[in-house]
């Protein structure tokens, strides 16, 4: 961060923390005027911290990092060029992710994929959070403040000239992950129900094609027994067909519970966060001095 010639901040989020988390970042904090805490009052999920330090970020421009060391912080210069050249995003984009499983890199590369699509948000793909954001952009995100989060969504949904920055991702430093597959699946349903509709689309088109073939096969049975006569009752196929339907229903309850359960989140109107203590570095005492490359002239109609 001295390479760059400007007056920076690091700012940690603790995010309810039952380790020596929250101690190891005070004691930082009393050493280095650059380092600012802010300590929730208990744990309210990544998504939320991520609002709750873009909250706190005082600087011009913000580099969003997770502090496991998997993002390198060396590849900041990087992004800072790319913004000096005039773009307001500039994202770390993975291009090999060590440590990682054949299944972990697989089920990310097809959620990247499917999001594009059934979103209609140009996510970028193998991209996390590590990125920077001008100040106007952190901005316009934080001027959204839906509980149900999708950080990466709501980033890429604000627009703006981005700029992508290749890097290979290293294994993760110490400790151990802990987003399981079923928080990752939780992240996933938040993503998707957070920009599309495209699962009460499901649920109408299911519902349908159900209904038609509920038809198909009365004709069939009315048909079969007018030509071949009255048949010993055919247990098997009702049970096929009761079971069909009745499968069909309570995923299609299921699907509409979930927004509807949103809808009631956002309906109570509850702060996103809560915090316990905010220890301040007094390193910081405007944006950055850096300034951008002008950006080429741009034409609006």
């Amino acid at each position: 961060m001295r390479s760059l010639g400007a007056e920076w901040e690091v700012l940690y989020v603790n995010d309810g923390s039952s380790d020596a988390s929250l101690a190891t970042l005070l004691a930082l904090a009393r050493e280095d005027p650059n380092v600012t805490v802010v300590s929730l009052s208990r744990n309210f999920g990544k998504e939320v911290a991520t609002t709750a330090g873009l909250d706190h970020a005082r600087g011009g421009i913000i580099v969003v990092i997770d502090s496991d060391l998997q993002d390198p912080p060396e590849l900041i210069p990087q992004l800072v060029d790319a913004w000096r050249e005039g773009y307001d995003i500039a994202f770390a984009q993975r291009r090999s992710r060590a440590g990682e499983t054949w299944l972990k890199q697989t089920t990310a590369r097809l959620f990247y994929r499917a999001m594009g699509r059934v979103a209609r948000l140009n996510l970028p793909r193998d991209t996390g959070d590590f990125r920077l954001m001008s100040r106007h952009v952190v901005d316009a995100v934080l001027t959204m403040r839906e509980h149900h989060r999708f950080m990466k969504g709501l980033f890429a949904w604000v627009g703006f000239p981005w700029k992508a920055v290749l890097y290979d991702r290293g294994p993760r430093h110490s400790g151990t992950t802990k987003w399981t597959y079923l928080k990752l699946v939780e992240l996933a349903v938040e993503a998707v129900t957070s920009f599309s509709l495209f699962p009460l689309k499901i649920a109408t088109v299911a519902g349908i094609v159900t209904a038609l073939l509920a038809v198909i096969y009365s004709v069939f049975i009315v048909i079969h027994t007018l030509v071949s006569g009255i048949d010993a009752p055919g247990y098997p196929s009702l049970m096929i067909v009761v079971l069909l339907l009745g499968s069909v229903q309570l995923i299609t309850l299921g699907v509409f519970g979930e927004y509807l359960g949103r809808v009631l989140n956002e309906s109570k109107r509850r702060p996103l966060y809560f915090v316990e203590r905010v220890v301040t570095g007094a390193g910081l005492g405007a944006p950055p001095a850096i300034e951008p490359t002008p950006p080429a002239p741009r034409c609006v109609g």
